[in-house]
């Protein structure tokens, strides 16, 4: 259910409001409307959402670098240190950029200087300054003049990839140019310094990486960092949300808090300089939604928000839906294994992982723990263990419980088409609730009058003797539903315009209906073929071990557990996915769910 909720407005001094804004976050319960003209293109904010995106970004690029085998312990918590992680992290890397440009030219200037050899460039300079020229050039093989060799003192270098490398020395005024060839530059350094510089840079290279992976020890510092520029932002963002009033002399907030702490809040309140009243919503108002649930209906609730929240004024269906979801999965993964397993490895982390996991997460495992108990007592509808059938044995208590709850695959498809029927029938009862509590009685008589009619017709069929298909009462019945669905659907409008309305209703009934209830077939047809594939993943495991004992009890427990492991995550991601498809579709259709809620989410460090 949705928890009732008191509406604030707040009225406080221009120079007291920024001191009011802290007690109010120090109190931590209200939940404040925000304007929408709040200018989210202030500087001020905009500093903070562009320092908040570094951050988010820092952290997971030091999340992707940190070896969780050999890292380092994590640091303790500063604040401050976090702030400086994305500017460190930007530092490092620019310099490891550097060093990467300076390493492709050193690799590509050794690339070029590699087919002359290695020698010292000083040599040059010192033959040079004695009187001797030498130049280097390229030229293809078929192209080169071994006359040159006469010429000009060519000496060839090296030949290779149809190139030819070669050199000419000549003294004093000597030229080649009538060799009209272009001629390279000297090399500055040797291919010996070369190899010594780019091993220089890329161990520089490394250091920069180690560097990075060091700062990810930080990462609670950082996260930390991120928490307090969120609350930050969202100080921000409330502080915005004001409306000025009386030449800006004062100040007008707006919030929501739950019934419950009403009383908390107020003597909270009445200790600071400000004026407040509080009031109950009115129907305009986009009031927060908080669920108030008991501790079992609580954990669907991460899966009613999958889809979205109910409206202040609409029926909570986590509560209705959730029995429901409960037994959709079990039916959809059906198989007895499988449901121990889940609540085997669910109850052990649970255990063992009290002191490190989450409460949501806490949430999360003891809805799977439920979940694995639905799958086990559903698999008990057909049998099924691990891709075996526990009927097929010869026990006395699986002969006995098969004689009790045993379902052939046609008893299976009928109760699949049953908890159809029976869930989309509730899903209008709660229609009705809603239509009656959001827009009074009348509005609710044309709905009434479908499920009096849907309802005449499932009692007619199961039970004849009561109330014989087409017979007066049942006609009865009809006849005071037709009067609702044709002339009450809208009251308040022309009759021709309800008839009108009427007729479409009963096509989109008449298709819709149909098709909605032939959807939970797909409850038998998962169940259905998780069994079949968990049962050829057997027989292929017996049909392809050899004959010797420990060869073939290896090679079998390979293919059992490779199979039933690709077949559970598979079929545990259909049980998840199928009945969420049935419960926000056919049954919140149904129901008439509008949605569109916002999340309590009340304004606190």
């Amino acid at each position: 259910m949705v928890a009732t909720m008191k509406k604030f407005i707040f009225i406080s001094f221009h120079k007291d409001y920024d001191r009011f804004l802290h007690a109010l976050r120090d109190l931590g319960m209200i939940h404040v409307a925000e304007q929408d003209n709040i200018k989210v293109d202030e500087e001020k904010l905009q500093d903070y959402l562009s320092a908040s995106k570094r951050l988010s970004e820092s952290i997971k690029k030091l999340k992707q670098l940190r070896d969780k085998k050999a890292a380092a312990p994590f640091h303790d918590v500063d604040i401050e240190r976090g702030m400086n992680i994305p500017a460190e992290i930007e530092r490092i890397e620019n310099k490891k950029s550097a060093l990467h440009q300076q390493l492709q030219v050193s690799l590509k200037e050794r690339d070029t200087l590699r087919p002359w050899g290695n020698f010292d460039p000083e040599n040059i300079h010192q033959l040079k300054e004695a009187g001797y020229h030498v130049r280097f050039f390229i030229v293809p093989d078929k192209e080169y003049n071994p006359e040159w060799e006469t010429l000009y003192n060519a000496v060839v270098i090296q030949k290779g990839a149809s190139k030819t490398y070669f050199v000419t020395v000549t003294k004093g005024a000597q030229a080649v140019d009538e060799l009209q060839l272009e001629e390279m530059k000297v090399p500055e350094v040797s291919l010996d310094a070369l190899d010594k510089l780019i091993d220089s840079l890329q161990e520089k290279i490394h250091e920069k990486e180690d560097a990075l992976k060091a700062l990810s020890a930080e990462i609670p510092s950082a996260e930390a960092a991120l928490k307090s520029l969120e609350s930050d932002i969202f100080f921000t963002r409330v502080a915005r949300s004001a409306t000025p009033a009386a030449e800006d002399k004062l100040m007008l907030l707006q919030g929501w808090a739950p019934e419950e702490n009403v009383t908390e809040i107020t003597n909270y309140l009445e200790s600071q300089d400000v004026y407040f009243r509080v009031s109950d919503p009115t129907p305009e108002d986009d009031v927060p939604i908080k669920f108030k649930n008991n501790r079992f209906m609580r954990l669907f609730e991460p899966i009613a928000e999958l889809y979205m929240l109910p409206k202040y004024n609409e029926i909570d269906l986590t509560p209705f839906f959730a029995p429901f979801y409960m037994i959709f999965f079990g039916l959809s993964l059906g198989d007895i294994g499988y449901g121990a397993f889940l609540l085997i490895v669910a109850t052990l982390a649970r255990t063992f992982g009290k002191e490190k996991i989450s409460r949501t997460m806490r949430g999360m495992l003891a809805l799977v723990q439920i979940l694995g108990i639905s799958t086990m007592v559903c698999g008990l509808l057909t049998g099924g263990f691990f891709g075996f059938s526990i009927y097929e044995t010869n026990i006395a208590i699986f002969q006995n419980l098969k004689d009790q709850i045993f379902f052939d695959n046609e008893q299976m498809f009928m109760l699949s088409l049953i908890l159809g029927v029976v869930q989309i029938m509730f899903a209008m009862s709660l229609k009705i609730v809603n239509r009656v509590k959001q827009f009074g009685w009348v509005q609710g008589l044309s709905t009434i009058g479908w499920f009096v009619l849907l309802l005449s017709v499932i009692v007619a069929y199961l039970f004849p003797t009561f109330m014989p298909m087409g017979g007066t009462l049942h006609l009865i019945v009809m006849g005071l539903s037709a009067i609702l669905i044709f002339f009450l659907n809208s009251p308040g409008k022309n009759p021709f315009m309800n008839l009108g309305l009427g007729l479409w209703d009963t096509y989109n009934m008449a298709t819709g209906l149909l098709g909605d209830v032939l959807s939970y077939v797909r409850l038998f047809a998962l169940g259905l073929s998780g069994g079949i594939l968990a049962s050829v993943f057997n027989s292929l495991a017996l049909g392809l071990k050899p004959d010797n004992v420990i060869a073939g009890s290896l090679v079998f427990l390979l293919i059992f557990l490779f199979g039933h492991g690709i077949n559970m995550f598979m079929n545990v991601l259909g049980a998840f996915v199928h009945p969420l498809r049935l419960t926000f579709v056919e049954f919140y259709k149904n129901a008439e769910f509008a949605g569109g809620g916002k999340k309590y989410n009340p304004f606190r460090k």
